[in-house]
Order: C-alpha cells, then sequence, then structure tokens
C-alpha cells in the first residue's frame, strides 16, 4: 500500500522558560489511502500533540524541531500558512472531541456545510445545499432537510457529532485527523458514530487516523495501530496482532487492562507507576521504569524500531540477535 501521509522523524518542541521540553520524541509512521491507522496511549503520550501537528495546527510555546511530514508525496510541514489552511480545507479535515468547538453557535447546520464547500469546491449554493441534505443523510441524521435550519445548541451531542463528520466529508478529503471523536458520547452512540465513519471512508477511500485511548475503539475499528508512550512509537502495526499478541510489554499491559466477557477475571490488570513528565525525561526506554522486564540494557539504551513480523517494536526484548541467541 502506498503512503498518503508519511510522517518521518517528527519532533515536537514546547518552550519552556529554561530549557525546551520534548513533547514529540523522532516518531516515523505512514497511513494509506483508505486505511484507519489508531493512535492510542495514556493521556499525555502525546496523541493530539502529532495530530495537531499535522494539521499545521501547533500553537506557542509548541513548535516543531525537527523531522518531515508529507502528504501525497508533498511536503507539507514547510507549507506557509494560506497554503496549509487552503489543504486543511479541502484534502485534509479533522474530527476533534467536542463537536461544539467544530461548530459556530451562530450558523445553521447549513450555512455551515454550504459555506464550507463554496469555499473549496466549484459549486453554486442551490448544488451545496442539496449536497449538504444528501451529507446528513448519509451520517445518520434524522430529519435531514429539518436539521439544515437548526442551529448546533438545538441538537444532541450525538447528532452534533453527526454534522462535524459531515462537514469533515464534505469535500472529499483524502485524510482525516479523528481526535477523541467518541470520548463524550454514549456507547451506542459511539457505536454508530464509529460505523458511519468506517462506512464512509470504504466509499470515499478516505484515510484516517483515529486518536483515542479507548482500545476497545482501536479493536472494533482500526486496521493498523500506534502505540503512543512519552512520545515515542512504543509498537505499530496490524490492529490483529496488537490485540492477539501485543510484542511491547506496554501494549500488553494496555491490552491485559481491557475487560473480557469471555475470560473471568477477578481484578483488571493494572500497570504501575506513572508516565514520566515532559520536564522530567528518563534515559534509555521511557517504559523502563514500569516495565516488569526491564534490563540494565533498557535504563541506559534507547531501542530502536524491531521488524517482529508486520509490526515495528521499540523494545530490547524484539532485538532479533536476542531472539536467535534464545532460540
Amino acid at each position: 500500500m502506498s503512503a498518503l501521509l508519511s510522517v518521518e522523524n517528527l519532533r515536537v518542541e514546547i518552550a519552556a522558560r529554561d530549557r525546551r521540553l520534548t513533547a514529540i520524541d523522532d516518531i516515523s509512521f505512514t497511513i494509506g489511502a483508505g486505511e484507519i491507522l489508531g493512535v492510542v496511549g495514556e493521556s499525555g503520550a502525546g496523541k493530539s500533540v502529532t495530530g495537531t501537528a499535522i494539521l499545521g495546527l501547533l500553537e506557542p510555546p509548541a513548535a516543531l524541531a525537527g523531522g518531515r511530514i508529507a502528504f501525497a508525496g508533498r511536503r507539507i510541514d514547510t507549507l506557509d500558512e494560506e497554503s496549509m489552511r487552503r489543504l486543511r480545507g479541502k484534502e485534509i479535515a479533522a474530527v476533534f472531541q467536542d463537536p461544539l468547538t467544530s461548530l459556530d453557535p451562530l450558523m445553521t447546520v447549513g450555512e455551515q456545510l454550504v459555506e464550507t464547500m463554496l469555499t473549496h469546491l466549484p459549486i453554486k449554493r442551490k448544488e451545496a445545499f442539496a449536497r449538504a441534505e444528501d451529507l446528513l443523510r448519509m451520517v445518520g441524521l434524522p430529519a435531514p432537510r429539518e436539521r439544515l435550519q437548526a442551529y448546533p445548541h438545538a441538537l444532541s451531542g450525538g447528532m452534533r457529532q453527526r454534522v462535524v463528520l459531515a462537514l469533515a466529508f464534505c469535500c472529499n478529503p483524502r485524510l482525516i485527523i479523528a481526535d477523541e471523536p467518541t470520548t463524550a458520547l454514549d456507547v451506542s452512540v459511539q457505536a454508530q458514530i464509529l460505523d458511519v465513519l468506517r462506512r464512509m471512508c470504504r466509499e470515499n477511500g478516505t484515510a484516517v487516523m483515529l486518536v483515542t485511548h479507548d482500545m476497545g475503539v482501536i479493536a472494533e475499528a482500526t486496521d493498523r495501530v500506534a502505540v503512543m508512550y512519552a512520545g515515542r512509537l512504543a509498537e505499530i502495526g496490524p490492529t490483529r496482532a496488537l490485540v492477539e499478541e501485543a510484542s511491547h510489554p506496554y501494549t500488553r499491559g494496555l491490552m491485559a487492562s481491557i475487560p473480557s466477557l469471555t475470560r473471568r477475571r477477578d481484578t483488571l490488570v493494572q500497570i504501575p507507576g506513572a508516565m514520566p513528565r515532559p520536564d522530567a525525561p528518563v534515559s534509555g526506554c521511557a517504559f523502563h521504569p514500569r516495565c516488569p522486564s526491564a534490563e540494565a540494557r533498557c535504563r541506559s539504551e534507547r531501542p530502536p524500531a524491531f521488524a517482529v513480523e508486520a509490526s515495528q517494536v521499540a523494545c530490547w526484548l524484539a532485538d532479533p540477535a536476542r531472539r536467535s541467541v534464545s532460540a
């Protein structure tokens, strides 16, 4: 699969009073056309910052400090603000956790959809209104014609998130950055929103970077998973492989913490300790203070990404030299 989005050695730093803190520490990954890549990890792992960097929406004191971001073969991290704004509106779209942050409270749903299309597409207003109604119908909003005249505050949270999905898809983007799009919704509405997202991606060939801390969402909705920890990539690979047989101790800990309907457990597994803060980084592997398998090397040397079948695992336990000796 050719890469639609390519992120290489991305580094994001935050300017503090007397030093620069590292929020994203040298991560690389790709997303192919039509693929849904899940990005998962604890709060503060760097998931949302990564998405914000790709969208070109980092605000001071955060700033790109290294690396390269390419979209459809074109480098975009060096674009000026106006070029990036045009790209964001048409080629790359975003869906955020709180739909009210994406919707103008003073404009009707229909006006917001139509204005977005008129800005980025060669389309007439009447045609845009017809397309807006079709989009609301496609995302499962009841009575779509009436909803065009509604203001955001008159809709429920699930309805507003469907409107945001319609906004994201209205210009036929090639990539969507979805940052915790179902967190504030109840479970049944979450499932409906994820189903709409998957269906529209299949129908349009749109790629998605789905940022979440919910492993259930990851298992249900994604093709591949990138596991982030302390601004680094711990593991990335096919969803089924990571869910059934994760290689990194941190990924295994995340998977073991998911309640199961088929296996009886008296208690859920917990990962002891806490993730290191950006102002108190640890040497070697960032996970070693919490890792039950940590060795001396883990405390002093940062592991590279080793290939384990179709996955990439940043852990010394995955070192091919170690595996060949143990074999």
